[in-house]
């Protein structure tokens, strides 16, 4: 039906324009407090007990994972999608704008589309190669501040060398829950890796120390609910019901909309000004990888 699908596309628009302001959440955060890993992991411990919520709320129940291989994948998925992409998130966000961050990260699909091919996978073409160098291209524009060979010179700071390392952890991610989805559904893939990684977090915070909730301010615990509550429970199970309706290569596509949103919400909220070879740079990322994943394949994921 027309309006269904309608409303399809507006949750599907509004979950990108949540994910991109999880980058200007996140921005908030780094900025407040030098150990935010408190912060990350009653995130995430508060995302899965909303997803488990709304599973348990349909119908559904919540099965344990049986057997090493079922909890090694679990674990897997807490440490690559949650904990080290947190470590990388919140301390790069500390050095790094939230708009420069977001079009880094825009990267993730053409790195999966390579991995894939590297793997097996996936077979390359000429015009996922030209759209994964275009991508590249941009990236490094981005990376290096509008200078694309400043990771050659050695110029790049620790803050891009942080969100490149997001985008790496989430290639491991992304591959690790393609194989966990075919044991557990989408919904509990997410659910186990949300509290694996609140865990893993959790003991991460205090081995930093320096946790002290009557410190945080409003700004921090708002920025803590949306990322919960928005950025991860509402923005993913908003996206895979648009899966389940569009098809996973139809609406993935909307996802090159996440750093256009989180380049506009940080200049509104954060007042941040990219400069054109920056802005230039993101173009060329988001173009290529448009050009990368015009035919989505069902190992790339976002969450």
């Amino acid at each position: 039906m027309p309006q269904t699908r309608s409303l399809t596309y507006t949750k599907l628009v509004a979950a990108m324009a949540m994910w991109g302001g999880t980058w200007i959440a996140g921005r908030v955060i780094a900025q407040e407090l030098s150990a935010p890993l408190a912060v990350a992991s009653l995130r995430f411990a508060l995302a899965g007990l909303v997803i488990a919520g709304v599973m348990l709320a349909t119908g559904g129940n919540i099965p344990l994972p049986q057997g090493k291989r079922e909890w090694g994948l679990v674990w897997a998925l807490g440490f690559f999608g949650i904990f080290l992409y947190g470590l990388c998130f919140f301390f790069g966000l500390q050095h790094i704008t939230a708009g420069r961050g977001a079009l880094v990260v825009a990267l993730n699909p053409v790195v999966i589309v390579i991995f894939a091919w590297l793997l097996g996978k996936e077979r390359m073409n000429p015009r996922k190669a030209l759209g994964s160098l275009i991508a590249l291209a941009g990236c490094l524009t981005v990376i290096g501040n509008g200078d694309p060979l400043a990771l050659l010179h050695g110029t790049v700071g620790i803050g891009e060398l942080l969100i490149v390392g997001c985008v790496v952890t989430w290639t491991a991610y992304t591959f690790i829950g393609w194989r966990a989805t075919g044991l557990f559904s989408a919904q509990a893939t997410t659910l186990y890796a949300s509290f694996t990684g609140a865990i893993l977090l959790g003991l991460a915070a205090l081995v930093q120390g320096h946790i002290d909730l009557s410190a945080w301010s409003w700004r921090v615990w708002s920025g803590m609910f949306f990322l919960a509550i928005f950025g991860t429970a509402i923005a993913y199970t908003w996206f895979t019901e648009a899966v389940h309706k569009l098809g996973a290569g139809h609406a993935s596509v909307f996802i090159n909309l996440v750093p256009v949103f989180a380049v506009l919400q940080a200049a509104v909220l954060l007042d941040e000004r990219l400069g054109l070879p920056v802005l230039f740079g993101g173009l060329l990322v988001i173009a290529g990888v448009w050009l990368t994943t015009l035919q989505k394949n069902s190992l790339e994921k976002t969450a």
